[in-house]
This record gives structure tokens, C-alpha cells and sequence, in this order.
């Protein structure tokens, strides 16, 4: 009997040490699972951060991305409506009415004159019976003259373009930066 006593003892004694290290290892396993969870949220959070940073990220680069787009719409546009008033200027220009196409005739030949005395002058076609009171060497159509002058000296040295589209785009140049901002403010 003492040996089923020793026996039970140490029965009893391992049940108790298996129990104990059961314990230990469910305390063990319970810290490395409260370990686990507290990395694995950690790194949702830190996940979620990046996440939202990328998307706040994101929509900056749309943002700035559909404004930028939205600019050259509205420059394009810009342009249009500039290039359309040239346009209208030099098409009212061209399509003055005969005494007032006579007098900017005159004040262009004015405007040469001790640069150019008699000229020759290269106009319009159907245009020279315009000019027909200004003093010049000789008056020659030219078809690919559309309104205005060109000025030239007899040995032809010296050529003035007068032509409304030149004086025109001069002055278009040189204005452009107020009429855009009275047009666009």
C-alpha cells in the first residue's frame, strides 16, 4: 500500500505540476495574445494614419490638379476672346468707311513725311483712288494687302508697313497687358 500511496503522491504531485504549468502557460499565452492584439492595433492605427495621410494626400493632388486644369481652361478662353477682339479690330478697321479709310491714307503719308517724301505706295486693291490727293511718286495696288499702306522710298530703300494689321498688332502688343486686365480684371 505504500507504494499505491507513493504511486497517487506522485500522481497527484505531476496532475498538480501539469496543472500549474497549464496555468502558467494559458497566463503566458493569454500575455503573448494581449501583446499580439495591442501590435496588431498599434499597427492598425498607425496603417489607418498613413491611409488617411495618402488620401488627404490624394485629394490636395486632385485639387491642385483640377484647379490647374480649370486655369488653362479659362486662359484658353482668354485667348479666344482676345484673338476674337483683334479680329473684330482689324476687320472693323479694314471695313471703315471710304472717307475714313481716305483719312488714315492721308495721316499715314503725313506720319513719314521727311522720312519719305514721295513716296511709292503700295495699297489695297481698289483702294488707289482713295489716295488720289496724296503726294507720292507712284500708287500700286497689291493683292495681298488687306488695309493700310506700305511706304516705300523711290529707290526703295526705306519700306514703312502701315498696314492696319501691323499698326494694329503694335499696338496690341504693347497694350496687351491692361486690355487683358479691363477685359479679366
Amino acid at each position: 500500500m505504500a507504494l499505491d500511496n507513493v504511486r497517487k503522491d506522485i500522481i497527484e504531485s505531476a496532475k498538480a505540476q501539469a496543472a500549474e504549468q497549464m496555468q502558467a502557460a494559458q497566463k503566458e499565452a493569454a500575455a503573448v495574445m494581449a501583446e499580439a492584439e495591442a501590435t496588431i492595433s498599434e499597427m492598425r492605427k498607425r496603417e489607418g494614419k498613413k491611409l488617411e495621410e495618402a488620401i488627404g494626400h490624394l485629394r490636395r493632388q486632385e485639387l491642385s490638379s483640377a484647379e490647374l486644369e480649370s486655369k488653362k481652361i479659362v486662359l484658353a478662353k482668354q485667348k479666344e476672346i482676345l484673338n476674337r477682339a483683334f479680329q473684330e479690330s482689324l476687320a472693323a478697321l479694314e471695313d471703315s468707311k471710304p472717307a475714313t479709310k481716305k483719312q488714315y491714307y492721308a495721316m499715314m503719308v503725313e506720319a513719314t513725311k521727311g522720312l519719305l517724301d514721295e513716296p511709292k505706295i503700295y495699297c489695297p486693291v481698289g483702294e488707289k483712288a482713295r489716295l488720289k490727293d496724296v503726294k507720292a511718286h507712284s500708287i500700286v495696288e497689291d493683292e495681298d494687302i488687306t488695309g493700310g499702306l506700305v511706304l516705300e522710298s523711290q529707290d526703295g530703300s526705306v519700306r514703312v508697313d502701315m498696314q492696319f494689321s501691323t499698326i494694329l498688332q503694335s499696338a496690341w502688343d504693347k497694350e496687351l497687358k491692361s486690355l487683358s486686365d479691363i477685359l479679366f480684371g
